[in-house]
């Protein structure tokens, strides 16, 4: 680690789903538009080891990184905004850090001392910030949780020290809060700013700069109260108002100053603005896009959009690509089991079927891979969403009735099974039926050859590529002859042509399965290519109505 990195740590206060992840990526964003160099991580108190094994209605979207680390979503905001690809040493819970602890104690490693949360585990903190760091200008912390959270503590104490080893020319503290709008008084209200501030400081923390949510603008007399009582300069208390869509953030964060007041904090020369040209052409298209295309997302998880974050976020980049607002149709798969599909989807110009786990909805989800195949219509699987593809081709097309997943059914024709071996980086990965769910799928990016003359090979426009998965099962290759006969080509293998990876049907316009999840990668000013011709084909499909 250079000595001249600066650590910025950003915590949150009053309520949860401030953003803090959003202002996190905006402000790195920002950073990097101001030529530094920027890396980004996540300090979850909670006490799961990671969000792999927790139910998408409490945590939404399991996001993955190109090593195969299971981590918050907000790794995919950090991603999407800065363009610096994450790995498992940006992601830390309170279970891994107490998992390490206790190694470290059953292993001896502490010498027979009586175990403490100061200093075993804030120890174990601080190591995980400053480790795996080189030549960056910033690495920005933000702290899960919301200030005052019991299982919390640790990680405020561990940063405070933090800042008192480095010295405060090295460290920044930013608190995200709330002021809340009093529609009877025609008021906003900084009390619980005021609150969570003073909460903070019983830490030991004194906040640097604060970041306010809020619906309407705030008064400058009401930014002069703010900045008396939780004793900052009145220009660190920055307005983070509401805006139409998460693109403009960083634009509204910078014109507000955020950035400016950032590198006065540290010492750091700033003449002149930042170039945010790419993130102004990007909010100019949403906001005037050439035309409007609608595309359904038949899932199981729709109580939590959250839960496929990144989906939401691609279909948007792809749409940007086209100049096109993306309209999403969000359909429960459940609902296609019980009614006609064509009461959902008659109105959509693409289908997607995402990513799953679980009986639920499954039989919607054929449904809708039904509906996209006979009726033309361009069809992007992902994952499950493949799986499902296969499964339908072979039941309905190929003749096989009982084809289906050994995940549901062990006694079925297994089209798709439980893969317990594979390879990995020149060594063998294995796993068991009966073994532990958490991090036990093939995670992670993975190689994929594309086939000569595939449509995934005019897309991406090279024969070999990179992608992330997370799943544990995989499309059987010996029924590859039985898809080709019934119209499925498998046009993307494993290096070793073990595992299918994507499936094309050539008589279709526009229909591909792929087992990996491309949403990951994708960016608002580097779409994911797959979205990009997606989008497309669901827009040609719309103008040929």
């Amino acid at each position: 680690m250079s000595d001249k990195t600066k650590f910025i740590f950003i915590t949150g206060g009053v309520v949860s789903s401030l953003g803090k992840g959003l202002a996190s990526a905006s402000l790195a964003s920002i950073l990097q538009a101001r030529g530094f160099k920027v890396r980004m991580r996540k300090l979850d108190p909670y006490l799961n080891v990671d969000p792999g094994t927790m139910s998408p209605y409490q945590h939404g979207e399991v996001y993955v990184t190109d090593d195969g680390a299971e981590t918050d979503l907000d790794l995919g905001h950090y991603e999407r905004f800065s363009g610096v690809a994450c790995h498992k040493t940006d992601s830390i819970t309170s279970g891994k850090i107490y998992q390490r602890v206790i190694d470290k104690e059953r292993h001896g490693d502490y010498l027979g001392a009586t175990i403490q949360v100061v200093p075993h585990v804030t120890n174990e903190i601080k190591d995980f910030i400053l480790s795996d760091i080189s030549d960056e200008d910033f690495v920005l912390c933000e702290i899960g949780g919301t200030v005052g959270d019991i299982e919390g503590q640790p990680f405020l104490e561990a940063i405070r020290q933090v800042a008192y080893d480095l010295g405060r020319d090295r460290a920044m503290f930013i608190h995200v809060t709330l002021l809340p709008y009093i529609p009877t008084a025609g008021e906003l209200k900084t009390k619980p700013t005021q609150h969570s501030v003073k909460k903070l400081q019983e830490y030991g923390i004194q906040p640097d700069m604060v970041l306010c949510r809020s619906q309407c603008p705030i008064p400058q007399n009401e930014k002069k109260k703010i900045a008396l009582f939780c004793n900052i300069r009145e220009e660190n208390v920055i307005a983070a108002l509401d805006v139409d869509n998460i693109y403009q953030v960083p634009v509204a964060y910078s014109h507000e100053g955020m950035d400016r007041q950032v590198c006065k904090h540290f010492g750091i020369e700033c003449d002149g603005d930042p170039d945010l040209s790419k993130w102004e052409k990007i909010v100019d298209i949403i906001r005037h896009p050439a035309g409007e295309v609608k595309i359904a997302v038949v899932g199981k998880y729709m109580q939590l959009l959250e839960a496929y974050k990144s989906i939401h976020e691609a279909l948007v980049h792809g749409g940007i690509a086209n100049k096109y607002k993306v309209k999403i149709k969000w359909v429960d798969s459940e609902l296609l089991e019980k009614s006609e599909p064509d009461i959902y989807l008659s109105d959509v110009s693409g289908i997607l079927v995402p990513g799953g786990f679980g009986q639920r909805g499954t039989n919607g989800k054929i449904e809708a891979v039904k509906y996209a195949r006979e009726n033309n219509i361009p069809f992007l699987g992902i994952c499950y969403g493949m799986q499902m593809a296969v499964i339908e081709t072979m039941r309905d097309v190929a003749g096989v009735a009982n084809a289906y997943t050994t995940e549901l059914n062990p006694n079925c024709e297994p089209v798709v099974g439980l893969m317990t071996e594979w390879e990995k980086d020149g060594d063998k990965e294995k796993r068991t039926q009966d073994g532990d769910l958490g991090g036990t799928m093939r995670l992670g990016a993975y190689p994929c050859i594309l086939a000569k003359d595939s449509l995934v090979r005019k897309i991406y426009g090279t024969d070999k590529i990179s992608e992330r998965h997370r799943h544990r099962y995989e499309v059987n290759i010996k029924y590859e002859k039985q898809l080709n006969d019934a119209g499925m080509v498998i046009t993307g293998k494993s290096p070793d042509g073990r595992l299918p990876e994507i499936v094309e049907i050539p008589a279709h316009p526009w229909f591909i399965g792929v087992q990996f999840h491309p949403e990951l990668k994708s960016k608002p000013f580097d779409p994911h290519p797959l979205f990009v011709s997606f989008v497309k084909a669901a827009i040609d499909k719309q103008n040929k109505k």
